[in-house]
């Protein structure tokens, strides 16, 4: 797989990246130590499994933990030894220790998927949740943490060829068709959708009055439609294992349809109509502060690049995601410097330094109406809808929330910013702490969320150890069956997003 590390440093020296010196002074590997180190603050030395977050001076861990968590963990490994922070011997322990407790936990075995929540110190499947109100827990299988669970087992049969039969043995019973929906229909008319999950129990009435009993499930009623979102994760999945046909690539929406019908999402999209595996293909996309881009649901980074962690997009699509990543990127930057003036940047679902757990993301770039919103203030953004809905008053602003795992996603599309605003936050805010960055910033008011999530600090692992380690996820993830299956699939289309469009806050055109 080293094939792919060519076209990752000729876009390293567009960007202006390339020079010896800068990446000798660069902070990246300072800041993936400390975030390893809250990696294994979280993570149980018996079991292997990491929780779901940890407190600031990480001692106090989570007594809950999911697939997406415990992936997370395994490819931070992978990217920690890439990246020096450890020996080869320790990660192949560690990964080899988490591995043996997944073969033993409790699955639902006609799917081959796990659960979404498990006691991190026992292995268990959480029925009473451990926090709070103790409330009952109806467990429930998500298509989307497993997804970065069978995306984590890869990289370690990719990364770790003595390991391969440990992981091969999940992820051969891992069956994403079982979440397929032949029978869904999109607004736009296409048909063929993964569902939500299901619970492999009668889940409570509340739930019941939406769910789909079948096959001994009870699927949710939710499907996914949304191509710039992350389950496009478990979609590439189940194509590529032949679960799921080629063509759901292109079932899913580049956005809602552009009449008045659908005037309620976020602004009017411009676009063209073509055909693909004989799917038709409405190839819509925004256009916000002279960024044009196919947008995610709610704006946030997450969402839109995530995926790109494992599989090389912006390279196997040129002219779809190798268009719309970088608008995404100097979108956010946009959104954060210039529009909404916070002077930082970064928008993605986190902790709410207040409290709790919140969704940010930059309102105009996605298409929910109401949006998630980059401030505390949650401003809202109308840019109308043609003669359907007129504009609204042009949002005020207020207290800004950054997040830093999303600034670290940018890295591959605006390396220099991406450093640059980080470094800002760690030295204008308590932003920094004994395990990297903490996992949200008010830039208003100065409020930290000092805590630390799991999966955002992985997604900070693997961005690092990519950029830095010759992308070490992507590497491990393709194997030539998936690119043989995928890769037609991301060349093949264009999207509505114009080659070599001016993005000043990557430094010119692309």
């Amino acid at each position: 797989m080293r094939r792919l590390l060519v076209p990752v440093v000729a876009m390293l020296m567009i960007l202006g990246s390339s020079s010896a010196a800068s990446a000798a002074k660069s902070p990246l590997e300072t800041w993936a130590k400390d975030t390893w180190r809250s990696m294994v603050a979280m993570t149980d030395p018996r079991t292997g499994l990491v929780s779901d977050n940890i407190t600031g001076d990480l001692t106090e861990p989570a007594a809950y933990t999911s697939p997406t968590n415990i992936g997370g963990y395994l490819w931070s490994a992978v990217a920690a030894e890439r990246l020096g922070i450890i020996s080869g011997r320790e990660a192949r322990a560690r990964v080899t220790r988490t591995l043996d407790t997944l073969a033993r936990l409790r699955r639902h075995q006609p799917s081959g998927m796990f659960y979404n929540w498990y006691d991190p110190a026992t292995g268990d499947v959480i029925t009473t949740w451990p926090i709070e109100d103790h409330h009952v827990v109806t467990p429930f299988l998500s298509s989307v943490d497993n997804g970065w669970l069978a995306a984590a087992l890869r990289v370690v049969r990719g990364a770790y060829p003595t390991l391969a039969p440990k992981a091969d043995r999940m992820l051969s019973r891992m069956n994403f068709g079982f979440y397929y929906n032949p029978a869904a229909t999109t607004p736009i008319g296409t048909r063929g959708l993964i569902r939500g999950g299901f619970w492999d129990t009668e889940p409570p009435p509340a739930t019941t009055s939406c769910s789909v009993p079948q096959n001994g499930v009870w699927f949710t009623c939710n499907h996914y439609d949304i191509t710039v979102t992350e389950p496009r994760m478990a979609t590439y999945l189940g194509i590529s294992a032949g679960q799921i046909p080629a063509k759901a690539y292109y079932d899913t929406m580049r956005t809602l349809p552009d009449s008045c019908d659908y005037s309620w999402q976020e602004m009017q999209p411009r676009g063209f109509h073509t055909t693909h595996l004989g799917v038709s293909v409405y190839e819509g996309s925004y256009r916000y502060r002279g960024i044009t881009f196919v947008p995610s649901w709610g704006g946030d980074m997450f969402e839109a690049l995530m995926p790109d962690l494992f599989v090389p997009e912006a390279q196997w699509g040129p002219r779809s995601w190798g268009r719309n990543h970088p608008a995404t990127v100097a979108g956010q930057i946009e959104h954060g410097l210039n529009d909404a003036k916070y002077g930082y940047w970064g928008f993605s679902p986190a902790s709410d330094p207040a409290g709790g757990y919140e969704v940010y993301g930059v309102d105009a770039m996605g298409m929910d109406t109401g949006g998630y919103p980059s401030d505390v203030q949650k401003s809202n953004y109308d840019a109308g809808f043609g003669a359907c809905r007129p504009a609204g008053p042009a949002p005020d602003y207020g207290d800004g929330v950054v997040t830093p795992h999303a600034a670290f996603l940018g890295l591959p599309y605006a390396p220099r910013p991406a450093v640059a605003n980080l470094s800002r936050l760690a030295k204008n805010f308590d932003a920094y702490g004994p395990g990297g960055f903490y996992d949200a910033v008010n830039v208003g008011t100065g409020q930290v969320a000092r805590r630390y999530l799991s999966l955002d600090q992985a997604m900070i692992m693997g961005a690092v150890g990519n950029y830095r380690g010759g992308n070490v996820l992507k590497e491990a993830f393709v194997d030539r069956s998936f690119e043989r299956r995928i890769r037609p699939l991301l060349a093949a289309e264009a999207f509505n997003v114009p080659a070599g469009q001016k993005l000043p806050q990557l430094g010119g055109g692309r």
